[in-house]
């Protein structure tokens, strides 16, 4: 547990250093979305093109992998709408807090994580499951979400306008042009590889800054008290059913020979998947207009509950694989 602790709460800690600089004044609220811009546009591309220039292509795209987490995404995200749908959370509420129950945030916080706790073959997994959290898990639940103020029969016009928003993003064209090195074999050149690599190695500690100060920021914008019971229970569900329903269906479909998954494969996905909810989606219900408070509660309580979650889960997966 010492070990697995002296990697993981440097992590969190950088996490609530962007709290705490926020919440102090030391960090300008204005000066949030530029920091989440640089991240988001800049050092995260460009670590995750990086990795994905180093990864096979088979697995970054593999679809048992693809299959599985795609699989329990849809579960999580059905299961949360129909269990928090009630005359307090309506079609558009329920659905951004299933996304915050099924989008773990692998991109500012997952990819370094694992690759830190498991080594640098945790990234061909781990970046598996952005893309089908950027393309499918993100898409569906904004479809559902819009879907409310779209009205009825305008489904698939929700849907095309998700999907779009999904590939504005840049993090899916920077793991693209990473498959693209990786198979051709082409390299940047020098002084280009240096500023890769440069924005790379600051995505990790920005990032996790960056986490606390969304985290804060939404948390300033809430315009309601949102009571303990429409938001801790789908920080659990993200905390512990979705790992719980990757590993478990996960080693069925291994025992049963229907899914060709290593060990390593798997651990890999499960842990993403104990992951805290992706702080992004705050600002994403914000955008559509959604509940933003219970949003960031969520998120809230996920990002702090997981020190313990993750760091219990990571104890008990790895050190008997060790």
């Amino acid at each position: 547990m010492q070990a697995i602790l002296a990697v993981t709460l440097p992590f969190f800690a950088l996490v609530l250093c962007g709290y705490l600089a926020a919440a102090r004044g030391v960090l300008a609220e204005s000066a949030i979305p530029g920091l989440n811009g640089f991240v988001l546009f800049f050092a995260l591309p460009c670590m995750l093109f990086r990795f994905g220039m180093n990864t096979p292509v088979l697995e970054l795209l593999n679809p048992a992998m693809l299959g599985l987490y795609v699989g329990v995404a849809l579960l999580i995200v059905l299961g949360t709408i129909a269990l928090t749908r009630s005359s307090r959370v309506n079609l558009k509420n329920a659905s951004f807090g299933a996304l915050v129950a099924a989008f773990p945030n692998t991109g500012f916080m997952g990819v370094p994580l694992l690759v830190a706790l498991l080594g640098p073959t945790a990234a061909g997994p781990v970046i598996c499951t952005v893309l089908a959290d950027l393309f499918i898990t993100s898409s569906l639940c904004v479809a559902l979400a819009s879907s409310q103020d779209a009205g009825p029969g305008r489904g698939r016009a929700a849907l095309g306008q998700a999907l779009r928003g999904a590939l504005s993003n840049p993090l899916p064209w920077a793991i693209a042009l990473g498959m693209l090195a990786s198979v051709t074999g082409l390299r940047p050149l020098g002084p280009v590889d240096t500023v890769v690599r440069m924005l790379g190695d600051a995505a990790s500690p920005v990032a996790l800054f960056t986490i606390g100060a969304v985290l804060w920021r939404s948390g300033q914008h809430a315009h309601s008290r949102t009571p303990v019971s429409l938001y801790l229970p789908v920080a659990l569900i993200k905390l512990l059913l979705h790992p719980a329903l990757v590993l478990g269906l996960g080693a069925l479909g291994r025992r049963w020979g229907l899914l060709a998954l290593s060990e390593f494969q798997l651990l890999v996905l499960g842990l993403a998947a104990a992951l805290p909810s992706a702080s992004n989606v705050s600002l994403l219900a914000e955008r559509y207009g959604a509940d933003n408070g219970r949003i960031a509660r969520i998120i809230m309580a996920s990002t702090g509950l997981a020190f313990f979650s993750f760091s219990l889960l990571a104890w008990l997966l790895i050190s008997p694989a060790k």
